[in-house]
């Protein structure tokens, strides 16, 4: 451990457990606003973050962010701790303490989030695995799992599905090989086949339109961003054109037919179906 876990362990162990009786002293105290005593009810439990914070500290996440969030828990439970609660404050704060970990746990590590009460089934899992390994020289099953950390094996065998490793699209395949799986994997979003294919759509769109009158072509390339990247509405069509917007909508509707029946009578020329 580096020296400022040290020294923080150092300076809590100086504030001395409290007994049920003076949790709820303090507790009652809160309730009028008594910001000193809810202090001391913080300082007081502060080693119990630190208890909590090793179990879920690894190689990846330090213990010291883990007891600084833990406290953020603590805090959040002193404030809501109520000594009619009939429960030792400890038992009420651990809770919000797990929780506060586990949050922040979602945030530094994965890109793909899981529930906070499922990230504690499967790191009481996982936990319970490694443990078992050391104990047992092999991998334990599944009902070994479920006796050693009391969790039913149903709920182990679903909570598989939620462990999921990360690789990176940079990593090689093999080691050695030089090629990376971004290497092999299509590239869906670019496609020259796609591209001439929408080209000769939009020239076959803008052939059908060329082959309206000129107030019938106006309404459609303007209806359908053909000129512009605005939709434009019927009243303003109809204002170009000094038409009533009825009107204009009467001649989109007979241009489309117009359309459509040119390329019902030539599907050997048109690819596009409406």
């Amino acid at each position: 451990m580096n020296t400022n876990y040290k020294m923080y362990v150092k300076q809590i162990l100086k504030y001395p457990l409290l007994t049920a009786e003076e949790e709820q002293e303090l507790s009652s105290k809160i309730q009028y606003g008594d910001m000193e005593a809810k202090k001391e009810l913080i300082a007081k439990n502060l080693r119990l973050v630190v208890s909590i914070a090793h179990r879920y500290s690894d190689s990846s996440i330090g213990v010291m962010d883990l007891i600084q969030e833990g406290n953020i828990g603590l805090m959040t439970a002193a404030s809501k701790y109520h000594y009619s609660f009939n429960t030792r404050f400890s038992t009420y704060a651990y809770a919000w303490i797990t929780q506060s970990m586990l949050r922040y746990i979602q945030r530094k590590s994965p890109l793909i989030c899981v529930p906070v009460r499922k990230e504690e089934i499967i790191h009481k899992i996982e936990t319970g695995k490694v443990e078992l390994f050391h104990k047992l020289n092999r991998e334990p099953t599944i009902s070994e799992i479920a006796n050693y950390t009391g969790i039913p094996a149903k709920t182990i065998k679903i909570s598989q599905e939620y462990v999921f490793s990360v690789a990176s699209m940079d990593a090689e395949i093999e080691p050695g090989s030089g090629q990376t799986l971004c290497d092999v994997l299509p590239d869906d979003k670019s496609s020259p086949e796609n591209e001439i294919l929408k080209e000769y759509e939009r020239t076959q769109i803008q052939n059908l339109i060329d082959t309206l009158p000129y107030s019938e072509k106006t309404v459609i390339e303007n209806r359908y961003c053909i000129v512009s990247q605005e939709r434009k509405t019927l009243r303003q069509i109809g204002e170009m054109l000094g038409l009533s917007a009825e009107t204009v909508r009467q001649k989109e509707k007979r241009a489309l037919r117009k359309m459509r029946s040119t390329v019902n009578s030539n599907r050997e020329l048109f690819s596009i179906e409406y």
